[in-house]
């Protein structure tokens, strides 16, 4: 019975670094289904109150990853207030539109418009547009860190 568990755990895993790339699938409730798979049926003592807390505030720092690298990019490549704020509500919205690539085009188009409705100039407005590509990949590349993290200290907690 424990190796399907494990199974079920590993799975759920793997489930969360493939909802990197195809954000229908929710990666930090996967993880923390691998979690909760362990600790009900497999061992409760293990994870410890300092395993939750910090788990707590990873999943927290994983959910506005997105949107705060986002915004990060589009601030830096010169995008406007309304740019930034575009852009943050086009990684939700581009996740469900044409998954997974609308995570990457929304933003884009959406900060381009934003820009070019602001009277920027053409080159502007596309500087702005690639600091939103930019942000998503450095989300993913934060949220991949992150995912490991988690893992790796479930894994720590349970074997050690």
């Amino acid at each position: 019975m424990d190796i399907l568990l494990w199974v079920i755990i590993i799975l759920l895993f793997i489930a969360s670094f493939l909802g990197i790339v195809f954000p229908m699938i929710p990666s930090v409730i996967a993880i923390w289904g691998g979690f909760l798979v362990y600790y009900f049926f497999i061992n409760s003592d293990s994870l410890t109150w300092w395993f939750w807390t910090g788990m707590i505030v990873i999943t927290v720092i994983l959910f506005v990853a997105d949107i705060i690298a986002n915004s990060y990019f589009v601030k830096k490549f010169g995008g406007s207030k309304a740019g930034e704020r575009g852009a943050a509500v086009a990684v939700i919205v581009g996740s469900f539109i044409t998954p997974p690539f609308g995570i990457i085009y929304v933003p884009f188009l959406t900060v381009l418009a934003i820009e070019m409705m602001q009277r920027r100039t053409a080159k502007e407005a596309i500087r702005a547009s690639i600091g939103s590509f930019l942000g998503f990949l450095g989300g993913s590349v934060a949220k991949v860190v992150l995912q490991l993290i988690m893992i790796v200290w479930f894994l720590i907690a349970v074997w050690f």
